[in-house]
């Protein structure tokens, strides 16, 4: 496969840019596995660099089932009306609003989960547990293991994403963050359903 070949097909499955994707190319020595694994590292590092930046533009976005029976809202912002005017940015607001409504997260982060329905869900985990007659340090591992997996299962950025499972929704983000060069945050979400 001529590099150009793959040059092509690394920025069709990644949407990342021409030098990204040639550097990325690079450092995979052409493998284009790697070359995407290279892309979503980097990802992670922008994405990280521009998170302390101030989100006050965005949209907001819907989805209405087409029964007409559930629909979802979700607030996504970002730093500036020239982005949130950005096609790629409303197609990721609507894709999050079609997540919401197909996954039902309550919350938008893993630390967002409220503490009693922790406490409830360490009450059965700790129940769960004790009926293997493990060490009391495996069972705090296990109880840990399953209060990391029941906060990750509530919230919104840590949930596999519907339209591709190989991605949360937080990689979603990130991959939007590194092609639009800005800090992107989800603001609030909501679902209705009859």
């Amino acid at each position: 496969m001529s590099s150009l070949t793959q040059l092509k097909e690394l920025r069709e499955r990644t949407g990342c840019g021409v030098v990204d994707c040639k550097e990325a190319l690079s450092a995979a020595q052409g493998d284009i596995d790697k070359a995407i694994a290279v892309l979503r590292e980097r990802g992670q590092v922008k994405a990280a660099k521009k998170a302390d930046r101030a989100t006050r533009e965005g949209v907001i976005s819907t989805y209405v089932h087409n029964n007409n029976k559930i629909a979802a809202v979700v607030a996504l912002l970002c730093e500036t009306d020239f982005v949130a005017r950005n096609t790629k940015f409303q197609e990721l607001a609507h894709n999050i609003a079609l997540h919401i409504a197909a996954a039902d997260p309550s919350v938008i982060s893993p630390d967002d989960v409220p503490e009693e329905l922790l406490q409830a869900e360490r009450a059965i985990a700790k129940k769960q547990a004790q009926q293997g007659n493990k060490p009391a340090a495996i069972q705090e591992k296990i109880i840990n293991g399953k209060l990391q997996s029941f906060k990750a299962e509530k919230a919104l950025l840590t949930q596999p994403f519907i339209k591709d499972p190989g991605k949360t929704v937080q990689d979603l983000i990130n991959q939007a963050i590194q092609e639009l060069g800005e800090n992107i945050t989800v603001g609030e979400i909501k679902r209705f359903s009859i």
